[in-house]
This record gives C-alpha cells, sequence and structure tokens, in this order.
C-alpha cells in the first residue's frame, strides 16, 4: 500500500484523511487492548504515548513524520535483507511544546474538569469538582494561555514560572538569589510583560496546584494538640500551659508555643492514580507478581496473605493502598546538635512493584514534628491515626487515570518500620531492661551481668532432644528444660494495655519486672485502628541498625578494642561468680589481678595483620566507600564506620580477614553469621532457605554462648533469632529497613538554613513542577513556610521543608543558607584550629547503594609489595596510658599498673581485590 500520502502538505485532503484512518486500523490490528500508542506526530516524535483517539487528533493537526514511512514502532515487521534501499529514519530530536507539558500537568490534577458526564448513577463515572477546586483550575488555565509578554508563543506566565522554579529546585537557589534573577528577566522583558516580581507572587499563581500543610498547635509539655474538640482552647486542660507565647501588647498575631505541620494523607494516594504510569504500577503486587516459593515482594510474605484472608473485601481491589510508616529524628542544617532534632513520619506504598517500592519519590511526609517528641509521639500521631481509621471505614473518592473511572481509595497500614529506640516509642513497649525483646515479651530469659542486662537461653529454640539442653558448665551453668517463647496475639497485647494505669506508671521498669504492667511505658495509638484487634499491627525490627551492633560488638571483642570489647574484668569476675569456664578467670598473683588475653581476641601482632589487611582493600566504585579510612593500624581500632561500611565488612570482609589469626571453634560460628546475615539481606528470598536460617542462628547463638562471656549477649544479639522469622512474615528485608529512610533524611541533613532577616521567613515553594518527556505529570513540593528569624548560633529555627510523596511529585529539595558565623564563634574557630597538631581525616560518606552482598567471597586475589592504602590518622588527640597499655606485645595484661609501651613492628603490605 502506498504511503505517499504523508508527504503531502495539505492534511484537510481526502487522501491525507484517509491515511490517517489506515494507520489508526493498522495501530489497533498490531497492537490488540493496547489504550496508549507512540504518537508518530511531528511534535511527539514517537517518543510520546497518547491515546489512539488523540494520536489521531494530533497527525491531522500537526502531521506526521515524512520519513517516518515503516511503521516498525506499531508493530511493523521489516525485512532487513529487502529494506537496504528503504529511506532512512534520522534520530530527530522530540520537540516538545512546554505549553503542551504545562496542559497534560494540569488535566492531571483536575481530571474531572474536561470529563464529558453522558450517563448518571452509575459508580464509574467521575463526578463533577466543586466550585472551590473549579476556581482554581479556572486561574491555572488562564495563566496557561496568557502570553507571557504580546506577541510571545513560546512561552505562557505558567509555563515560564514553572520553568524556573524547577531550575531553582534543581539547582539549589535560595530565595533571595531567585528573586534577584526573577527582576533581572521582568527587566529583560518587554515592559508590559506577566512575570511575577518576586517568589512569593510566584508561589501564589502556582497555589493551587500544591498540596497544603495544616498547622496544628501544640501543648508545651506535649500533654494535648489543640485539635478538633480543642481547638478553639488557649490553655491546655491538662497542665494548664498557656497555648501562645508571651508577646507585647501592640503585636496583632499570637505566636504560639508549639505548632505540628500535618500533611493529609487522601490528596497524596489519590495523585498516585493521576498519572497512567503510577495507577498501573500500583496494581502490579496484585496483576503481576509470581506467586512461587521466592519471595521477592511484601505480598509474598505471610502477613500480606494472612492480611487478605482475614479482609476478603479489602484484598478484592488491587487499588487498595498497603502502607508502612517509618519514623526516625535527625538534625536539621547539618547542626550536629544532640539537644535538638527534628522528627519527620513518612508513610509509603507497598503496591509498587520492587524497582519503585521504597524510593524517595514515592515516600510520603506526614507528619513534622519540630523536636524529639518521645513518648509523646502518640499526641502527636493522632491526626494521622484518625485519617487512617476513615481511610479503612469509609475511603475516599478517587478517579484512576488507567480506567477513567472514579472507584473507592481505602488504605491500611501493614507495619512500621524504625530502628530500636523509635521501636519503643511507636509501639510502647521499652526496649530496655529485663524485658526488652519486644517479641519475647516477659518470657525473655535476662540476668544482670557484668552490670548490665544480658540476653542467654538460646537453648530454649533448640529441639526437644538436643544434646546441648544438657550441658551446663559450657553455657550458663544449668541445663534447659523450657520451652522456647510463645507468641502473643493482638487481642491479648490488647487486653494488657486496656488493663494498665499509664497515668501512675512510671518511665522505668523496676527490677522486680512486675506482672501486671510488663514493659509497656504508654498507650500506642496505633492500637485503634480497626483491624489492629483482628490482625495485629506488625512493628518490624530493623535488620541495618541490628547489622551494625552485632558488627560493632563482635569486632570490638575480637579486636579486644578498649571501650568496645565486651571482655571486661566486670565480664571475667562475673564468670567467677556463676563459677564457669575457669580458664577465662582472673589470674592472680600475690597483689596483682591479671586479665589475660581470651582465645577468641587476637594477640597484638594479629589484631596489626588484620588491620592491614582491611586497609589494603580496594572495593569497586558505587560498591561501598573508602574503608581503609577508617583504619587506625597504630591505635588498633576502627573510627568512622557507617552503617553501610559494617554492612559490607560484615559479609565481605570479617569471614576472610580472621579465618587464619583465630581458633577454628571461633572462626566457624562467625563465618556462619556472615552468611546468615547475607541470605537474609538478599533481593529474593526463598522459603526454604529462611526456615533454614532459623535453625542456623539458633546454633550460632548457642555456640556464642559456649565463646564468649554473658556480658557479650546485649539485646541485639539475642533479637537475631526473630529476624528469620520476620523474613518469612513480611518477606525481603530491603523493603523494612532503615536505609532508604537514612538516605531520604540524608537528603534533609543537606538542608541550608535560611537567609536572616528583620521578618518571618518565607521558605520555598508550595508547588514544584517536573516536566517530563515521557509523562506530563505533577511533580509537587509542599514546603514549610513563616519560620521565625535566627536570634544566635545556637539558636535553631524551625524545621526543614516537607517532603513530596511520589514520583509525580520529584523534584529536587530547595536548600537553605547554611548558619551564619558570629564573631564570636569565628573566634573560637581560629583558636581551635591553632591549638591542631595535625588535621584528621573526614569519615567516609555512605555509599548511595545500599547492594547486598553474595553469602561468600568468590574471588580473591592477593598480591604482595602493592601499594597501600592510607588510614585515617587520629595524631591530634593524645591516647591516654591505658589505651596505648593495650598495644603491649604480651599476651596479658596488668590491671593494676599504669605504665607501659606501646608495641612496634610493620607487616609488609598486602593489597586484596574483592569482586561483586
Amino acid at each position: 500500500m502506498s504511503r505517499r500520502w504523508i508527504q503531502n502538505p495539505n492534511r484537510c485532503a481526502d487522501e491525507y484523511l484517509d491515511g490517517i484512518e489506515d494507520f489508526i486500523e493498522f495501530a489497533r490490528r498490531h497492537n490488540p487492548g493496547a489504550t496508549r500508542i507512540r504518537c508518530p506526530c511531528r511534535r511527539c516524535n514517537n517518543t510520546l504515548f497518547e491515546s489512539i483517539e488523540t494520536v489521531g487528533f494530533h497527525l491531522v493537526r500537526n502531521g506526521m513524520i515524512e520519513t517516518y514511512s515503516i511503521w516498525n514502532l506499531h508493530g511493523e515487521q521489516v525485512d532487513h535483507a529487502s529494506s537496504s534501499n528503504a529511506p532512512r529514519v534520522d534520530n530527530v530530536e522530540p520537540i516538545v511544546d512546554p505549553n503542551d507539558q504545562v496542559m497534560g500537568i494540569i488535566q492531571d490534577a483536575f481530571p474531572f474538569a474536561s470529563t464529558n458526564i453522558n450517563q448518571e448513577g452509575e459508580d464509574d463515572v467521575p463526578t463533577p469538582i466543586d466550585s472551590a477546586e473549579f476556581e482554581q483550575y479556572e486561574k491555572l488555565l488562564k495563566n496557561a494561555n496568557q502570553e507571557l509578554y504580546p506577541g510571545c508563543e513560546s512561552f505562557s506566565v505558567l509555563t515560564a514560572i514553572v520553568e524556573l522554579m524547577h531550575g531553582k529546585i534543581k539547582y539549589r537557589m535560595s530565595n533571595l538569589c531567585f528573586d534577584y534573577f526573577l527582576g533581572v528577566f521582568k527587566r529583560m522583558l518587554p515592559t508590559d510583560n506577566c512575570l511575577p516580581k518576586d517568589h512569593k507572587h510566584a508561589q501564589k499563581v502556582l497555589h493551587g496546584l500544591g498540596l497544603g500543610y495544616e498547622k496544628i498547635h501544640a501543648c508545651k509539655n506535649n500533654c494535648m494538640l489543640f485539635y478538633k474538640e480543642h481547638e478553639t482552647l488557649d490553655t491546655c486542660p491538662i497542665c494548664n500551659e498557656s497555648r501562645f507565647k508571651m508577646t507585647s501588647q501592640n503585636r496583632t498575631t499570637k505566636i504560639p508555643q508549639k505548632v505540628m505541620r500535618y500533611l493529609p494523607l487522601k490528596p497524596r494516594l489519590q495523585r498516585l492514580y493521576m498519572s497512567m504510569h503510577t495507577a498501573t504500577d500500583m496494581r502490579w503486587h496484585k496483576e503481576k507478581r509470581v506467586d512461587d516459593d521466592v519471595m521477592r515482594h511484601p505480598a509474598d510474605g505471610e502477613a500480606w496473605k494472612e492480611f487478605d484472608r482475614t479482609f476478603p473485601e479489602f484484598a478484592a481491589d488491587p487499588r487498595n493502598v498497603r502502607l508502612g510508616l517509618a519514623t526516625d529524628g535527625f538534625n536539621p542544617y547539618g547542626v550536629l546538635n544532640q539537644h535538638h532534632s527534628t522528627w519527620p513520619i513518612f508513610a509509603f506504598p507497598y503496591n509498587l512493584p520492587p524497582w519503585k517500592c521504597m524510593k524517595k519519590e514515592y515516600m510520603m511526609m506526614t507528619v513534622l514534628i519540630t523536636e524529639d517528641p518521645g513518648r509523646s509521639i502518640d499526641v502527636y500521631l493522632r491526626p494521622l491515626v484518625d485519617e487512617l481509621k476513615d481511610l479503612w471505614t469509609n475511603g475516599v473518592r478517587t478517579y484512576d487515570k488507567s480506567t477513567g473511572r472514579m472507584f473507592t481509595l481505602r488504605a491500611a497500614v501493614m507495619w512500621t518500620v524504625n530502628d530500636f529506640p523509635a521501636y519503643a516509642m511507636v509501639s510502647g513497649w521499652s526496649t530496655k531492661g529485663y524485658m526488652a525483646c519486644p517479641v519475647c515479651k516477659e518470657d525473655v530469659t535476662s540476668g544482670w551481668h557484668a552490670g548490665k542486662v544480658c540476653y542467654l537461653g538460646h537453648r530454649r529454640w533448640l529441639p526437644w532432644d538436643h544434646e546441648w539442653r544438657e550441658k551446663d558448665k559450657e553455657f550458663d551453668g544449668n541445663t534447659e528444660r523450657r520451652l522456647r517463647p510463645r507468641e502473643w496475639s493482638g487481642d491479648e497485647i490488647l487486653e494488657q494495655l486496656n488493663r494498665l494505669d499509664f497515668a501512675s506508671f512510671g518511665k522505668t521498669v523496676s527490677r522486680t519486672r512486675p506482672s501486671t504492667h510488663l514493659n509497656w511505658t504508654h498507650k500506642p495509638m496505633f492500637f485503634e485502628l480497626p483491624y489492629w484487634s483482628k490482625l495485629k499491627l506488625r512493628h518490624n525490627l530493623d535488620v541495618m541498625h541490628v547489622e551494625k551492633n552485632v558488627f560493632d560488638t563482635l569486632v570490638g571483642t575480637i579486636l579486644d578494642i578498649e571501650g568496645k570489647t565486651k571482655d571486661t574484668i566486670k565480664a571475667r569476675l562475673d564468670l567467677e561468680r556463676m563459677g564457669i569456664r575457669r580458664g577465662l578467670w582472673m589470674n592472680r598473683d600475690s597483689d596483682k589481678a591479671r586479665r589475660d588475653l581470651a582465645f577468641f581476641s587476637m594477640k597484638p601482632n594479629d589484631k596489626k595483620e588484620f588491620l592491614k589487611f582491611v586497609s589494603s582493600v580496594k572495593f569497586p566504585d558505587g560498591y561501598a566507600s573508602n574503608i581503609a579510612r577508617c583504619v587506625n593500624v597504630d591505635g588498633g581500632k576502627f573510627t568512622g564506620l557507617k552503617s553501610h561500611d559494617c554492612h559490607v565488612f560484615m559479609q565481605r570482609l570479617l569471614p576472610v580477614g580472621i579465618r587464619h589469626l583465630l581458633p577454628e571453634d571461633v572462626v566457624k560460628p562467625i563465618m556462619l553469621l556472615s552468611r546468615f546475615f547475607s541470605q537474609l539481606t538478599a533481593k529474593t528470598l526463598r522459603r526454604t532457605d529462611m526456615f533454614q536460617l532459623r535453625h542456623d542462628i539458633v546454633q550460632v547463638l548457642c555456640k556464642f554462648e559456649m565463646i564468649f562471656p554473658p556480658a557479650f549477649f546485649t539485646s541485639m544479639i539475642h533479637v537475631m533469632v526473630h529476624l528469620p522469622e520476620e523474613a518469612l512474615l513480611a518477606g525481603p528485608v530491603n523493603y523494612r529497613w532503615m536505609y532508604p529512610i537514612e538516605r531520604l533524611l540524608g537528603e534533609l541533613k543537606k538542608s541550608k538554613r535560611p537567609e536572616p532577616s528583620s521578618s518571618p521567613f518565607l521558605v520555598c515553594s508550595s508547588a514544584i513542577l517536573s516536566l517530563s518527556a515521557v509523562a506530563s505529570v505533577l511533580s509537587l513540593r509542599s514546603y514549610l513556610s513563616h519560620l521565625p528569624a535566627v536570634t544566635s548560633a545556637t539558636t535553631l529555627p524551625s524545621p526543614p521543608p516537607c517532603f513530596g510523596l511520589s514520583r509525580i511529585f520529584a523534584a529536587d529539595f530547595s536548600l537553605l543558607r547554611p548558619p551564619f558565623r558570629t564573631p564570636e564563634m569565628s573566634d573560637l574557630i581560629r583558636r581551635g584550629r591553632s591549638m591542631t597538631t595535625a588535621p584528621s581525616s573526614d569519615p567516609p560518606a555512605q555509599s548511595a547503594s545500599a547492594a547486598t552482598a553474595p553469602a561468600m567471597l568468590d574471588h580473591v586475589v592477593v598480591g604482595p609489595g602493592a601499594s597501600q592504602a592510607p588510614a585515617s590518622s587520629s595524631s591530634s588527640v593524645a591516647q591516654p596510658p591505658s589505651a596505648r597499655r593495650r598495644h603491649r606485645p604480651t599476651d596479658t595484661i596488668d590491671t593494676t599498673s599504669t605504665d607501659g609501651t606501646g608495641a612496634s613492628g610493620s607487616q609488609p603490605g598486602i593489597t586484596t581485590l574483592l569482586y561483586c
């Protein structure tokens, strides 16, 4: 069939219109079931996907690409043998009209404005928007159609603002800098231009596209929120504190004592269905997930499946959202002030496929608390819990862009993701004391050893007839006849919570371990969710922090690092009190008592060899940071190791570095522990492997009980026994650990402090748009405004901006200016620098990639004589005599003497290359 009609300049000719109909029919026949195809018009240039009707309209309006005579992108097979003389299709850069992109954004933000309602009474027909939304739509449409200046066809007012604001966010431009350049551009343009004069007026234009936030006043003592029934009060009914600060009488506005920012969750969940791509991906967990023995997604876990069985009506619609919640504190603006921290609370949907789930573009900030709330975090969670209850009970009417229909969106929280201290804040279960394990609860085996609470008794998880149950001297001096700790149901936990009187409950649990109070510190807010009684909300143990704490404890003990080792004098005396492991007791000669070096610790020369091995290791770029910078060979310790460094060290370096430096009985369980974390943190898990890991970790912990003193077994060592069970319930750990949250908080920490001025700050921006060539979708960032002025170098302003929630809100973060320096601070810094004798190297930055490592090293290439990576220097800090005494070449330590000399000598360098 001839396709000469493509070159016909008259697009109203019958030949051209008939050719378009033939093309549309061809595309339908070769793409069955497809609702969107590539648009071959001169503007879209086969780079954008549009509906078939829109493609026909574009071909009439813009014309088809003249060189596109072989429709290979629409299903036509190319015969390479006979197409040598075929016209060549050049790779032409796509012509993207920014005005069309902005119009697409407006249509995505207001999907009902251009919808024709032809049917009534049907549930899947979109309903018209209300008057307020329609007014915003008309304002945006007016700015989108208004020329920037008379005769300007390239940019409308809205397009220009979107482009400028996008550049401001992308390149971290301050508000003052943006105002300056905006004024310069306005003077460059004709005098009758419509460009806003400053950042404040540009924000007003984009206000209709923004996702706003609510300011909710809080009591000064965190007693309550001035919210709903207490919204009109001026004093707290609990502590009688005033709601507002004392100000001058001439001031017209009142300043609240404390303000919480709350970002409603419903509109952010609705935005996920306003884009064709995200709306389709939100159904991936039901429509495209493979159900086999391999766990690739939280939907493969038993908790997800049990939720579906318990609530079949909720599971019937795959568009209903499963959420995870996470919170952690951080120091804003990069100021390392331990007395102030900001606590954001993030929600993230688990409906998305693995390659999008847990990305920062889809993390939704819902609450921003300006200080550490402690046990009062439930007070600040009330608006979120109220909205979650409404989302579960009533839902929210949402427009699905992929189907063009309305549906009732419901949501449920599956679990939370927190580190161990935040676990106690959110769940209400104290992670300190004799019952620190939140899984075992009151049935945990704990005791007082070496001046602290330790957790033993891991033989309880062994089979009933296992031989280790009968041994006593090799463990804690007793045989083990108990069963493994019981599991608690949601109804039992609710009964405990309802039975407790939290008004009279103390901050800490007494050492008598009262069974009536257990270890609850406060009544958690999440128990009010309607589905709690049937299915207990899970609070996940963070594998990232567990692995780091286990690494610190293990390496500090086997390297005998002072302050890090658990093999202390108190631990040796505790062994004497228990009457076990006589070979590790204190060696007493006349008036001296020596702590001989234990068999599980390295000798000084072996320790230097191990540290030199670590400092010589080279990793590929992006796999890990430069761990060699964290090695202090002379000091015999590590400094500045990040969580990801410990993750790589535990799984890749530790089993290789110790295998010839420690006894075989010590090396084998450590290698099994390394293999345990390597398999547990893999991106895909097999259920059979998890059952095996559940058996292996019990074996490892029991062997550790026969090697290390009881002081070694902290709460982080104990909770490892529960990690395989959690993986079986909730799926791969990379959806339930803090690495994605920490990376997002790292972006927040890069924010700079705003410019000081005599008036309150206005922090940009209420709406930032990202123009994508793939899809014209909305990209928003709701930022905090009206921050108080900085009065001193030690006073922190209000927290950094709120962040958006899905990939459709993707935009870089606006940075505020760094903390300004007073003359007193400058003088102090100059004096500090003059006192420093030698600079110390900075700790390495944490790798952006949290790639999981294989179980064991596959290739290790060792070559002598290679150059050694420099180790971090710590010569600027003088070490005490006790620290120098630790590095004597002898195997014993005199606990009464105060003098000693450091070991000297060096080993030839070794360069080891590890391939991933």
